[in-house]
């Protein structure tokens, strides 16, 4: 969108936040970068130039803007949306590979060489991998720097910079101001903020593209929460997290404008992948103006739509427990299924310590499962099978389901397991893998929610029909299922 310079400039001189993240507005004058909302008076058009991150900006030798902090911006919708290369990588990137694995990590997990991601990147974000971590990491320390009380040194590395020279560096070029000199803004701006937090806990929002319906996303993931790993307490949504350096405990609470995040973590490494998991599982980055566009325009969808906007896939924090968890889910009711779950984490997951409430365990990784005597399952034969192939499959690496899974070959892998049929593997991609475009036309709740809408209510005549909606059928079983009054479609009380 960034080379359709009169759009860009429109969206900037109407302060529209729904751009938010899509570009960014460079202005030659002061040297600074924002987000398209930025409550300044907006430069001459003459004065701007577009790019398409933060990153190229912070190359092309500008600095954030103080006002708007542009960082803080929701991502771009495009690269949950799309399944290219790119798209790929950048999903990758957010999920920290680049700092714990290099660029030759990322690309190995791609397919490609470094040089041809570099390349890609570069001709469609005008920055390569290490620019574009770089300015993840930025973001990260800001976010320690202003929230917690922890020593800059600790920060540094906490935010995956190899030095605390680096870590010095980067921030005064990104943001303009010392580590210090940041710390200290943010203490004016709230008074007391940062040192009177809970010990160990981080505190920060998540902001998302409006409009945002909480009904279904928080309803969804409460309603098929697992026992011990999950749990609906005092108006938020939390959970155990397993993070590459540690392990950690996240409550999410939906708020006017933002999701509040409180984040208590044994490793502050791992931060900027927990909060990239969170956001993908809540589905922040996507731009409900398009898909609701899109879907209303079917006259069968549009009440619902009107209803109630906005509207997200509720994803996953871990694709490999999605999947497990949808084998569980195979042809059981939401609680049944929470029940065979919640077995299999006080079996075999890991103990954690929750102060704050009743989680008890993080759920069991792929490679603990597969050692499991699948007679110990009160699981149909059949189940155990197409369970135990599965966790052997993601234990071996066989079968990838990471951030930057192929979705098609991703699928083709699933579908030649055992007891996958077109239900589980569209369930998996739709909110494990976060395709967009999954559709499950055989789910019994799409059956009645297209019957009582007058659509075809046959698999195959409903899948003709919802080929108008593409490439948001992902979004549109979510206003399907709202047709139902299943507890998934409601906040908790």
């Amino acid at each position: 969108m960034h080379t359709d310079t009169e759009r860009c400039v429109r969206a900037v001189q109407s302060k529209d936040a729904r751009f938010d993240g899509w570009f960014f507005t460079a202005v030659r004058t002061t040297g600074i970068y924002c987000r398209p909302s930025c409550p300044a008076v907006p430069p001459k058009p003459e004065n701007m130039t577009f790019f398409p991150s933060a990153a190229a900006c912070q190359q092309a030798g500008y600095r954030a803007c103080k006002r708007c902090r542009p960082d803080t911006s929701p991502g771009s919708p495009e690269w949950n949306a799309r399944a290219d290369a790119v798209a790929r990588a950048m999903r990758l990137i957010r999920d920290g590979v680049v700092d714990r694995e290099g660029v030759p990590g990322l690309a190995a997990r791609l397919g490609y060489s470094t040089r041809q991601i570099e390349r890609q990147l570069r001709a469609e974000l005008g920055a390569g991998p290490l620019a574009l971590a770089r300015a993840q990491r930025a973001q990260t320390a800001r976010l320690l720097i202003e929230t917690t009380p922890l020593p800059m040194a600790d920060i540094a590395f906490a935010s995956g910079f190899s030095s605390i020279r680096t870590f010095n560096d980067t921030v005064r070029e990104v943001f303009a101001l010392t580590p210090g000199e940041l710390r200290t803004r943010a203490a004016r701006r709230s008074p007391g903020a940062a040192p009177g937090q809970t010990p160990g806990v981080i505190t920060l929002r998540l902001p998302y593209r409006t409009p945002l319906t909480p009904g279904n996303l928080f309803g969804h993931l409460a309603a098929t929460a697992v026992p011990g790993v999950e749990e609906w307490r005092d108006g938020a949504y939390r959970r155990t997290l397993t993070l590459p350096y540690g392990h950690g405990i996240v409550a999410l609470a939906p708020q006017p404008g933002h999701i509040a995040c409180r984040l208590s973590l044994t490793d502050h490494r791992d931060l900027t992948i927990a909060i990239s998991r969170c956001r993908w599982m809540l589905d922040l980055d996507a731009d409900p103006a398009a898909v609701d566009d899109r879907l209303r325009a079917d006259p069968a969808l549009a009440p619902l739509v009107d209803k109630e906007p906005g509207r997200r896939v509720p994803r996953t924090v871990d694709a490999a427990e999605f999947a497990v968890r949808a084998v569980l889910g195979q042809q059981v009711s939401t609680a049944a299924a929470r029940t065979h779950a919640g077995r299999l984490v006080a079996a075999h997951g890991q103990p954690v310590d929750d102060p704050e409430g009743g989680l008890t365990h993080l759920f069991p990784p792929p490679r603990r499962l597969a050692a499991l005597d699948p007679e110990s399952l009160a699981l149909p034969r059949s189940r155990r099978t197409t369970l135990t192939t599965l966790v052997a499959a993601l234990a071996d690496g066989t079968l990838s389901l990471d951030p930057g899974s192929d979705w098609g070959h991703a699928r083709h892998q699933l579908a030649a397991l055992p007891g996958f049929g077109p239900w589980t593997v569209d369930v998996i991609a739709m909110r494990a893998l976060g395709d967009p475009d999954a559709f499950l036309p055989t789910d019994l709740g799409i059956r009645r929610a297209a019957a009582e809408l007058g659509l075809p209510s046959t698999p195959a005549a409903l899948t003709a029909r919802a080929a108008a909606w593409r490439p948001w059928r992902a979004y549109a079983v979510q206003y399907l299922w709202a047709a139902d009054s299943h507890p998934i479609n409601f906040l908790p009380v």
